[in-house]
């Protein structure tokens, strides 16, 4: 059903004049998110408490009407794109830090706050909120719960699903629930909170969050380790793994990023690396002097070359300024890019990356590869020219080969950026039919007319 005036004027007397539009200007800045889909929905909405986005459901699903929400659109697989029109729900007005709770350790967020601003504010009292996306400048922490979002430290500490204890949830319906408890134990019925993380947006309307914090580690090491060849620092990743050390970060590059990263900035990696890797280690100052030698160590028996550690904290920027600058460097070199993350045990990681290699040769495209290697997350990127149709077609197949090889190696076709509409059509490689039934009965038991983030994770669905 469209939204004619008389609807629109029921939204209106919900949020206030100010906080809805059906103008273009506003419509077209909510018609996008990072993978560069277009489709413009009919109305933005800006609700600034659980009881609007509550009213504002109820009346959208007695209507039928398509709810898309959304936070920084900085997701990967087109979980805010309005592909059916309808109403974009922008959630960015709910912005508070409502508490830190120092002696227990947790906070309560709205879903619009920063992470960025909220891992800042925690830090200054000595806490520590490790969940660390790259774009954590702007996403949100109500869309890092809905994709339930890694980063760089996942192999360490783990993923936002980790640090998530409770929510408070708008079910599409318009019913507020509460799930999950402050306390850092609680096993009273099913786990609800865990159903809704990663949930991207599908099932309920995040309206607070309750996350549990750690103390801020005292010290940082940072190093960067040149290889000459993949296996070489696939070697090295599974002997800092055997050592028994688990680095705060261990990100990969391969030699096509290097180059790409080369062309777009001033860099002083060596030319013919073939692999690289960032690591970070950290903890006590005892405990990160003693880790880092050994890793140090464990680069020379590996064959890296080009070893560095940080000494200062504008070296520290300037080592991870490689791995920054990769998105904006593929950029500039291709005309377009087809990006996918996979995740495999980290015993396979050698395996994917030489599969994606034949593949690549396979189809004639160019894959370049980079990710958060401790944890055998693969952020992989088909440079395309999207003006041509074969190539767009060859860069498909391609995409859907290495899902298929990541499954064989007893992966999963995504390690933190969701499936949304990019790569709903791939789920059933993995996902086997009784269990897509039952996730399918989920989204209908909660969302019996289909109003939330429809044509998102199950393929062809309205």
């Amino acid at each position: 059903m469209k939204i004619d005036r008389e609807l629109f004027r029921k939204f209106e007397k919900i949020v206030g004049e100010k906080y809805i539009s059906d103008t273009e200007v506003a419509r077209v800045c909510h018609a996008y998110d990072a993978t560069k889909q277009r489709a413009m929905p009919d109305v933005v909405i800006r609700p600034y408490s659980a009881q609007e986005v509550s009213q504002i459901l109820q009346l959208a699903n007695e209507r039928c009407i398509p709810v898309y929400p959304m936070g920084a659109a900085s997701g990967m697989t087109g979980g805010a794109v309005p592909v059916h029109g309808g109403i974009s729900l922008n959630m960015n007005r709910m912005n508070r830090i409502i508490e830190i709770d120092e002696a227990n350790m947790i906070s309560i967020v709205e879903p619009g706050v920063i992470v960025a601003d909220f891992q800042n504010d925690v830090e200054k009292l000595g806490l520590f909120y490790p969940p660390d996306p790259a774009s954590n400048e702007f996403s949100t922490m109500g869309g890092s719960v809905a994709e339930c979002s890694g980063g760089l430290r996942g192999v360490k500490y783990g993923v936002t699903k980790d640090y998530v204890i409770a929510l408070e949830v708008v079910l599409p319906t318009g019913e507020i629930i509460s799930t999950g408890s402050k306390t850092l134990k609680s096993v009273t019925g099913y786990d609800l909170t865990k159903l809704f993380i990663g949930s991207e947006g599908t099932l309920g309307i995040f309206t607070k969050i309750v996350v549990k914090l750690i103390p801020l580690p005292e010290k940082i090491e940072t190093m960067l380790a040149l290889f000459k060849s993949i296996k070489n620092a696939t070697d090295t990743v599974s002997s800092i793994i055997a050592s028994k050390i688990i680095p705060r970060a261990l990100e990969f590059i391969d030699e096509e990023c290097i180059k790409a990263v080369g062309l777009y900035k001033d860099s002083s990696i060596v030319e013919g690396t073939k692999a690289l890797l960032l690591i970070e280690v950290d903890g006590s100052p005892e405990t990160v002097r003693r880790d880092a030698l050994r890793i140090m160590n464990i680069f020379e028996d590996n064959k890296a070359f080009g070893v560095r550690k940080a000494e200062t904290e504008e070296e520290v920027d300037d080592l991870w300024s490689v791995r920054r600058s990769i998105s904006p460097a593929l950029y500039a070199i291709s005309k377009g890019k087809v990006s996918q993350d996979i995740c495999v045990p980290r015993s396979n990681l050698t395996r994917m990356l030489n599969k994606i290699s034949e593949i690549g040769k396979k189809y004639r495209v160019k894959i370049v590869n980079f990710g958060h290697a401790g944890d055998g997350n693969i952020h992989i990127n088909i440079l395309i020219d999207p003006s041509l149709p074969d190539e767009m077609w060859r860069a498909e197949a391609a995409v859907g080969d290495i899902f298929k090889e990541t499954v064989n190696l007893g992966g999963t076709l995504s390690g933190e950026h969701g499936i949304g509409n990019t790569k709903s059509k791939y789920l059933s490689i993995e996902v086997k039919p009784r269990e897509l039934k039952l996730m399918k009965d989920i989204k209908t038991l909660l969302d019996p007319n289909g109003i939330l983030n429809p044509g998102k994770i199950f393929y062809n669905t309205a």
